[in-house]
């Protein structure tokens, strides 16, 4: 690759990263003026706090994220990195259901993806991204079992999210997400397969988000 298109690419993905970054800061700061009228239940509190949280998360890790070694080729993979990783989010502008049921489920929900990120992220390191790259083959930690577990811990907030604001067309919202995911990961794996000759024998002998079932 020449110097040029190097600083070119360099200068891509650092603009992907702030972009990715700032908006997941507004987000959490959506959630945080809520929080801050302290007119909602506790339980609504509870479970908007913890959103703010695993918000704050995903912008630290998008801005610490290493370099690629290789992107996914065409525009359909961005596509669906872009709305996988944008869509649900959005979820957060609708009307917050004040019953106290749904917060508290959507509170475990939310801990338990940001535990399980937290512990795929102490294996992953800095190979984090949102559009399909190649930084390297994990194998150790939750990965010894599946090999995307960050999908599976945000499809894990993003119901309890959904269960913070439900209404038919989060739920809509919440369908149309799962299935973008599984482009994602089909995409993904197709680039890991092409640029490191080890992942197809890793891939060989593991699950791809639930043991026994995909």
């Amino acid at each position: 690759m020449s110097t040029v298109a190097l600083s070119k690419n360099r200068s891509y993905e650092w603009m992907m990263q702030l972009l990715g970054s700032i908006w997941f800061v507004l987000l959490a700061l959506c959630v945080a003026i809520r929080i801050g009228s302290f007119t909602d239940p506790w339980p609504s509190l509870l479970s908007s706090f913890c959103l703010a949280i695993f918000y704050m998360l995903l912008a630290l890790l998008i801005m610490t994220r290493s370099p690629a070694k290789a992107h996914a080729d065409g525009l359909l993979p961005r596509i669906a990195a872009f709305v996988g990783s944008y869509l649900p989010w959005t979820i957060s502008f609708f009307g917050k259901t004040d019953q106290a049921l749904p917060n508290l489920v959507s509170t475990a929900c939310v801990l338990i993806g940001i535990i399980m990120m937290l512990v795929t992220i102490r294996h992953l390191g800095r190979s984090f991204s949102l559009v399909p790259q190649a930084r390297s083959v994990v194998q150790t930690g939750p990965y010894r079992w599946i090999k995307h577990p960050l999908y599976l811990a945000e499809e894990i907030v993003i119901l309890g999210v959904v269960l913070q604001y439900l209404t038919p067309v989060t739920v809509i919202v919440l369908v149309l997400h799962m299935g973008v995911q599984v482009c994602r990961i089909l995409y993904e794996e197709d680039l890991l397969r092409r640029n490191f000759p080890e992942y197809s024998s890793y891939e060989a002998s593991r699950w791809r988000v639930i043991p026994y079932v995909w």
